[in-house]
């Protein structure tokens, strides 16, 4: 699967493309290298993923504990980038030993770098936006607020979206293996929450909504990511534990193509073509020799009935 110029984004980005930064962030964060979904059951569950992972990653608390702050918001957010930077190709790491028996790294080579190349331009983008928020907030200059407030709107839409996105592909490593977008959901979804576990840190919460805030995203994210693979498993045959090379290439989606002229509709039975079951090519007038030849009328003057 190389990566030919321009088939990043698909040949879709235009000039006019700038003014809508939900274009660009599609076209960028869902390049045109990462598989079509393969199930639209799967893409709904996909959906709820993502959702459940934005609560685990950011916390509910943020919006709770001592009101709305959008400069908290962003901080959380760059804290979760960076832990997905390094978590990210561990786990992608871990799973490379265990294909280790059905394949090599080099038949994975240019799916892994550009996941890689995904997740440092979100994570880049994420950090420029704080960069920015940071300059409008700590800047009395009304050129400066204006100017950088812009680029900064453009860059909060542009990675909004962008989020959305590679929550659903995790950065595109569906491309590597189907089964590791929920993989990756779930792993980052616990490590989130195991250190407010482990601390007993609740935010300033009761302790039935720390539970609930804290444990109920990853145990989410988690039923959905196990039901996804369960269904591309039991659906397509793609089990996580096999190498992406063993595994036989799902039949693209579209209609079915019309049967050549003569054979017989999908699913019904086979019929011969109809005719006299005895004829031969080769017996005089196709007849064959020891067919059973056309009696005469039943004559009762007959002595012998014919």
């Amino acid at each position: 699967m190389a990566r030919t110029r321009g088939s990043w984004t698909g040949g879709t980005l235009t000039v006019r493309s700038v003014l809508k930064p939900h274009d660009v962030a599609q076209a960028v964060f869902h390049p045109a290298w990462i598989p079509q979904p393969l199930d639209p059951s799967v893409e709904r569950l996909k959906r709820f993923r993502v959702i459940a992972g934005a609560v685990a990653s950011l916390g509910v608390y943020t919006f709770i504990e001592g009101g709305f702050d959008f400069t908290e918001l962003l901080e959380n957010a760059m804290t979760a980038s960076v832990v997905l930077l390094f978590l990210t190709p561990l786990t992608v790491g871990a799973m490379l030993w265990v294909w280790r028996r059905g394949g090599t790294v080099r038949q994975l080579r240019v799916p892994l770098l550009n996941s890689l190349l995904l997740l440092l331009l979100f994570v880049g983008c994420v950090a420029a936006l704080l960069g920015l928020v940071r300059t409008v907030n700590g800047s009395a200059n009304p050129a400066v607020i204006i100017g950088v407030g812009l680029t900064m709107m453009w860059m909060l839409i542009f990675t909004a979206y962008g989020a959305v996105r590679v929550s659903g592909n995790f950065f595109g490593t569906a491309a590597t293996h189907r089964c590791l977008p929920p993989l990756l959901a779930m792993v980052t979804s616990w490590l989130v929450a195991v250190p407010d576990l482990v601390t007993g840190d609740l935010h300033g919460l009761s302790l039935t909504l720390g539970i609930v805030f804290i444990l109920g995203a990853p145990v989410t994210v988690t039923a959905i990511a196990l039901l996804e693979m369960g269904r591309l498993k039991r659906r397509y045959g793609i089990r996580l534990k096999a190498h992406p090379a063993t595994l036989a290439p799902a039949p693209a989606p579209g209609p079915v193509p019309p049967m050549p002229p003569g054979m017989p509709p999908v699913g019904s039975p086979y019929l011969p073509p109809q005719g006299n079951p005895y004829g031969h090519p080769y017996a005089p007038g196709g007849q064959y020799p020891y067919a059973p030849h056309p009696q005469p009328p039943y004559n009762p003057q007959h002595p012998y009935g014919g």
